[in-house]
């Protein structure tokens, strides 16, 4: 048996996986501490509101947008996050020969023309709060290069918390090996080492609607 039918729809969908990670997550912590819940994907919104379910704990969304390569539309070579983090994939920026005042230049232009509108449309303009002393999970459907994990890292680190986690039901062995330093823990069911795309093993993966976005959201804002 091959590696990607071993794990081909593993997961029957979002709930299935939140359920699953609510039993390597220590759920009692997560309660008692008031562990901040942090999704950095629009499916990592709603595996975040399913793990969260009753608690009282809050959940909000760090958004960062990718940067691309000039000559390749498909090929991600950097992220900058809502605070203006910026992680780069240096072997990619090397590799295509790219000038560090692009990428600190696309990074500027995706902050004002897509972060800012994503915080005003589902924060009503509210910045990301800060996490200095805080209990932070950090979540995600799957995680295929690690980009949006080590950026959301990088942004709430700089805020000083008492601890960052990761929570993510399926991920790269090498991204995994990636993400462990950063973190004081990882949460996943399954680190497979020929990841093909999150897609793949989960059943079913429905598009995340705005409308669950912003009521998501919108009860984090009313609590």
């Amino acid at each position: 048996m091959t590696l990607i039918k071993k794990y081909k729809n593993i997961l029957k969908n979002r709930e299935d996986a939140a359920k699953k990670l609510c039993d390597v997550i220590p759920m009692q912590k997560l309660k008692d501490e008031a562990w901040k819940i942090i999704a950095v994907s629009k499916g990592g919104l709603e595996m975040a509101a399913l793990i969260k379910g009753k608690l009282l704990n809050k959940v909000d969304f760090l958004f960062s947008a990718a940067i691309l390569a000039p000559n390749n539309s498909q090929c991600e070579v950097a992220r900058v996050s809502e605070n203006e983090e910026i992680v780069m994939n240096e072997k990619l920026v090397h590799a295509f020969d790219i000038k560090y005042d692009y990428i600190y230049g696309e990074a500027r232009r995706k902050h004002e023309e897509k972060i800012l509108s994503y915080m005003y449309k589902y924060r009503k303009g509210r910045h990301f709060p800060s996490m200095e002393d805080e209990i932070v999970l950090l979540i995600d459907e799957g995680s295929e290069t690690g980009s949006k994990f080590m950026t959301a890292l990088k942004t709430v680190l700089a805020q000083k918390p008492k601890a960052v986690y990761i929570a993510v039901p399926v991920l790269p062995t090498d991204v995994l090996e990636l993400l462990e330093p950063f973190a004081d823990d990882v949460y996943y069911l399954h680190a497979i080492d020929d990841f093909v795309e999150t897609t793949l093993y989960y059943e079913n993966l429905d598009e995340v609607s705005e409308e669950k976005i912003e009521k998501i959201l919108g009860a984090k804002i009313e609590v």
